[in-house]
């Protein structure tokens, strides 16, 4: 009889609560983007709307770039799936922590490398019925404050970086920095650290060897297989 009185507002707004550190991260990059975005004759609104349907970082300013000088849609489209391709990865390793629901499907559009990080973590120490709800207040938060972000930078960025020119230095690596402090933790789990290293290791050789378009996604393949070897070679340890 635990958990009678589970109120999903307030599973919902405890995420919301918990996710509070990720706008560190997320509304520099975001305002970055918006900047970018204006910068490349996009309008505001249009910033706007790739922010809050494509909603994927990196893949935002591929995206941008790739429009603005030209190049065939098929090729954006293309190039914007294979970085995000990482997915594929987060999407299994969450789903043993969730809940069934017809709402996933959507739900996944608010699935980013930050959110995934947090739930991966948070997820394991909450009660089942309380897993949904935290997962909606965290994830819309993320996204909420990765539109307004856009909007702020596509209408003020200007403003900002001509008053405090290093602003525009230091916003892009807001988004890696929280992402690297968030995942530190699992280093200390033998398989996690095996998986995160070789994916390291692999993004650093790609981008070494001038394949920089390609290393994200080919990293994270490699991370992923490794980590899965990693637990095939444990199951079959004899006890």
């Amino acid at each position: 009889m635990t958990h009678v009185n589970h109120s999903p507002w307030r599973s919902a707004l405890q995420g919301v609560r918990e996710a509070i550190p990720l706008l560190g991260g997320y509304i520099p990059v975001a305002l970055s983007f918006g900047l970018v975005a204006s910068q490349a004759g996009f309008s505001t609104l249009e910033a706007t709307a790739i922010s809050a349907l494509i909603y994927a970082g990196a893949s935002q300013f591929l995206f941008v770039g790739m429009i603005a000088t030209g190049a065939p849609l098929w090729l954006v489209v293309a190039m914007t799936l294979l970085i995000n391709v990482r997915h594929v990865v987060y999407g299994p390793n969450l789903a043993e922590l969730l809940p069934r629901s017809r709402h996933w499907p959507w739900l996944m559009h608010g699935l980013t490398d930050q959110v995934f990080a947090l739930a991966l973590t948070r997820l394991p120490q909450l009660p089942d019925v309380k897993r949904f709800s935290w997962f909606v207040g965290a994830s819309l938060l993320a996204w909420g404050a990765w539109i307004v972000g856009t909007t702020v930078g596509a209408t003020a960025g200007e403003a900002f970086t001509a008053r405090w020119p290093l602003l525009g230095e230091i916003m892009p690596f807001a988004l890696p920095a929280l992402f690297l402090t968030m995942v530190a933790p699992r280093f200390t789990n033998q398989r996690w650290a095996a998986a995160m290293g070789c994916a390291i290791l692999a993004a650093l050789g790609l981008t070494i060897a001038g394949w920089s378009n390609v290393a994200i996604p080919l990293a994270a393949a490699c991370g992923a297989l490794c980590f899965y070897t990693v637990k095939l070679q444990t199951q079959r340890r004899p006890v």
